[in-house]
């Protein structure tokens, strides 16, 4: 998926959030804020290393080496 489509459901996931009126759907809106934000993060690692960012560089932003960001994003 493109950036804007996972930005667009993340908004969407946020708004759903502030207006749920029972508990589920204030947790069902959680659940794809999470998936969404897990997903841009993901198309923003691949968008990284295709602009020539190291592994390494990738690693230091989360605290981890370079062999641990390509186990965690590879």
């Amino acid at each position: 998926m493109g950036k804007n489509t996972v930005r667009d459901r993340l908004t969407r996931a946020l708004a759903d959030l502030d207006d749920a009126a029972d508990p589920a759907g204030r947790l069902d809106a959680a659940r794809r804020i999470r998936a969404s934000a897990e997903e841009l993060e993901l198309d923003e690692v691949s968008s990284a290393r295709k602009q020539g960012t190291s592994w390494r560089a990738i690693g230091a932003v989360y605290g981890l080496t370079k062999q641990g960001a390509q186990q965690r994003f590879h």
